[in-house]
This record gives structure tokens, C-alpha cells and sequence, in this order.
């Protein structure tokens, strides 16, 4: 297996931007949300570009070219949409008030940028909800984030294992789309303990479910992979289709609302078309 260190630490580095978002919450002298509009209509648009365009119908060629037309096709479209179904069942799994795709309310966001609470426990812990309460938002969502974040690090290795354009451009567009998640987890646990680095920890820590999964693939590849054995080109196709599917997901649940939540005016639109046009002449240009 070719590309295994690329893979990894684009993997890492998706998974590093969850962390991210806990360090523009905490020190930038105010959180920038059109900054976060911009962003994740741009990862949007990242993901549903390659979805649509490179991966799902390249997947589809090579299952047709394995087994046939019919087959291939209903593999291609099964892989689609069991993408579509795995992280539509892990979002229903977790309670909507500690679903990372959650965006903290206005008075969480205003009391972070308060002085007054200034960083000691309970003080920090802002009155509309008690400390005990925070901590728990605040570790539930860290956990959501993990179990988010643990099925997009194994795709984002894989996909970079076989092509590391296309993995740069997933690892980007994750990327992006972790920053606003860092800060739903770092928000609440800052309120309820007054400790930025304890806030800073969750969120760090939550985003290395990422390398976790590659992790996870690797052994998984190793495996049933006899040494220096190139990945099957059935198996690649199948789990492209299988990306695209948890792509589109993310991007419609989760993206385009959150752009439309940040932004004002056109800024989600411009964000999304801006990864679109990105995202094609990146391919174009490979």
C-alpha cells in the first residue's frame, strides 16, 4: 500500500481542525460567523461537488466494469445510500441538545465573549443553565463529535490511501466542517469549569477519532492485504459510493444549515458555489 504517511496525516490534519474552532472561540477578539457561513457552505460545496461528480459515477464505472451493468450499478447505488443511512442512524442516536450540528444559542455565544465570567468555575458557568448541566452538553457533545468524526477519518484515509488529490480535497473539506464543531464542544465545558484548557483538551481530543479511523482501516487493510498488494478496485469503487453517500449527508443536514445559520444575505450561497468552482478546477487542473 502506496501513500500510507500522505494518508495518515491528512487524516490528522482534518481532525486537528476540531480543535481549531476551540481556538477561534476562545482567543479571537470576536468569533467571526461569517467567517463560519463562508466555511461551511464552502466545505458543502466541496463535498457534494465531488460526491456527484467524481466519486459516485467514478465508483459506478468500475462496479459495472466488475459485475456487469446491473449488479454494479445496484451495488453502486446500494453503497450511496448505506453511506446515507450509517451516519443518518449514528445522528439519531445522539440527543438533539448534544448534536454537534446543534449551533450554540446566542446567549452561550454572548457570555463567552463576557469578561464577567472571567474564568472561574461557576462564575463561567453563565446563568441560563447550571454548571452540572454545561458539563454534560459539553461531554456529550464531545462524544457525538468522536462518533461523528470516527467514520469520516476512516474514509478520509482510504480515499487519500488511493488517490491523494482526492483525499486532500475530502481531508479539506472535513476540515472545515469540523471548526464549527470544536466550538460546540468547547463552549459549554469553558462555561461550566471557567477552563479554557479543559475546553481546549475535549475539543482536541474529539477530533483525533479521525486518525483513529484511519487507524482502524490500516489494521483492517493489513489484514486482508498481503504486503505491498494494491487495494481492489471493487473495493475502492464500493466504498467511494459509500463517501458520497456520508458526504451528501453531512452537507445537507448539516452544512448548508449551519452556512444559513452564521451567515446574513447571500454569504452560504457564495460559500457553497466558491467550494463548487474550487473543487472543479482542482480536478480539472490533476
Amino acid at each position: 500500500m502506496e501513500n500510507v504517511l500522505t494518508a495518515f496525516g491528512l487524516t490528522l490534519f482534518a481532525g486537528m481542525a476540531t480543535g481549531l474552532g476551540s481556538l477561534i472561540a476562545f482567543f479571537a477578539a470576536r468569533t467571526n460567523y461569517r467567517f463560519l457561513a463562508l466555511a461551511t457552505g464552502f466545505s458543502a460545496g466541496v463535498m457534494l461537488y465531488i460526491s456527484f461528480v467524481q466519486l459516485f459515477p467514478g465508483a459506478g464505472e468500475i462496479l459495472v466494469e466488475h459485475y456487469g451493468d446491473t449488479m454494479g450499478q445496484w451495488l453502486n447505488v446500494g453503497g450511496f445510500f448505506g453511506g446515507i443511512f450509517l451516519i443518518g442512524a449514528i445522528d439519531m442516536l445522539i440527543p438533539s441538545a448534544e448534536n454537534p450540528h446543534e449551533r450554540p444559542s446566542e446567549s452561550e455565544r454572548d457570555a463567552l465573549r463576557d469578561d464577567s465570567y472571567g474564568g472561574k468555575a461557576g462564575g463561567a458557568a453563565a446563568p441560563f443553565r447550571s454548571p452540572a448541566k454545561l458539563l454534560r452538553t459539553g461531554v456529550f457533545t464531545a462524544l457525538a463529535v468522536t462518533i461523528h468524526n470516527f467514520p469520516e477519518g476512516l474514509a478520509t484515509f482510504v480515499a487519500a490511501l488511493h488517490d491523494p488529490g482526492t483525499g486532500l480535497a475530502i481531508a479539506l473539506a472535513v476540515a472545515l466542517h469540523n471548526i464549527p464543531e470544536g466550538i460546540s464542544v468547547a463552549v459549554p465545558i469553558y462555561y461550566a469549569t471557567g477552563n479554557r484548557g479543559r475546553a481546549l483538551v475535549y475539543s482536541f481530543a474529539s477530533g483525533l477519532a479521525e486518525p483513529v479511523g484511519a487507524a482502524v482501516a490500516y489494521v483492517l487493510l493489513r489484514l486482508f492485504l498481503a504486503e505491498g498488494q494494491p487495494l481492489p478496485e471493487q473495493f475502492m469503487a464500493f466504498t467511494f459510493s459509500t463517501v458520497a453517500g456520508i458526504m451528501v449527508y453531512i452537507s445537507l443536514d448539516e452544512l448548508i444549515p449551519a452556512s444559513h445559520s452564521y451567515g446574513e444575505g447571500h454569504d452560504s450561497i457564495v460559500g457553497l458555489i466558491a467550494g463548487m468552482a474550487v473543487m472543479a478546477i482542482s480536478l480539472l487542473m490533476m
